[in-house]
């Protein structure tokens, strides 16, 4: 409990954790404005086009996490943080925690945020949360964030500098992820088995005959960021801090 509560107090005593939140809600809020606001009038907004800025959110939280464990090894602090606490895996899964629980209530704001805005600018639209697939779209956000920010942890403890970390988490999923596919002949098996397509397959529902489930999918996303965590405590645990 005291190794969660320093790295509550070192997470929100700096900027860039606050600046991060505001940004994500904004942008995922905001997109679900702009959607509802400027749809044509004949046509039926639904509870995915609310969601329509989860994904932007979702950058801006890996970029929250990556900062949260890259910035102590760019001031060096992380070498104190290891001199108080030898045992480093301890440290490093307290900030990992302390990190993704941020990320899950973020994700959780965000995506219910999203689905209130739309509700009061268009309060004729049929929004309902009535099945398991329209709570696990809303409500699964959070926990797609709080896994992805455990993937982000991970790869900042990995590569230790903010540019490498922040640019391996956003070109990752928005650039290759999305050119995979298109290689020619194994390019839909091996995009199938990326690991934010998976996540989007568990928020959004089965779509062009994936290999999982939707809780598949998630529990498959979730092993993905588990074990690069696992790399990145033996990693840390090997080198120089």
């Amino acid at each position: 409990m005291t190794l969660l509560a320093v790295e509550r107090i070192k997470l929100f005593t700096t900027r860039s954790p606050w600046w991060c939140l505001l940004t994500a809600l904004a942008v995922t809020v905001g997109f679900a404005a702009l959607t509802t606001g400027t749809k044509p009038d004949d046509f039926p907004l639904t509870l995915g086009m609310t969601q329509f800025g989860r994904m932007f959110g979702l950058m801006v939280v890996m970029v929250m996490a990556a900062l949260a464990i890259t910035t102590e090894y760019r001031f060096s602090t992380i070498r104190a943080t290891f001199q108080a606490i030898p045992n480093r895996t301890a440290a490093l899964l307290a900030k990992t925690l302390v990190v993704a629980l941020l990320a899950l209530v973020i994700g959780e704001v965000a995506a219910f945020g999203s689905f209130g805005i739309a509700t009061l600018i268009d309060p004729g639209a049929n929004l309902s949360i009535t099945s398991a697939d329209d709570w696990r779209m809303i409500a699964g956000t959070g926990l797609v964030y709080g896994l992805a920010a455990v993937l982000a942890v991970a790869v900042g403890v990995l590569l230790r500098q903010s540019a490498g970390a922040i640019s391996v988490l956003l070109i990752w999923p928005l650039l290759v992820e999305t050119l995979v596919p298109v290689i020619p002949r194994v390019g839909d098996d091996i995009g199938r088995w990326l690991p934010f397509t998976a996540a989007d397959q568990f928020l959004a529902g089965p779509s062009g005959n994936p290999p999982l489930s939707p809780w598949g999918s998630l529990a498959y996303f979730a092993g993905i960021c588990v074990a690069m965590l696992i790399a990145a405590l033996v990693t840390a645990n090997k080198r120089d801090a």
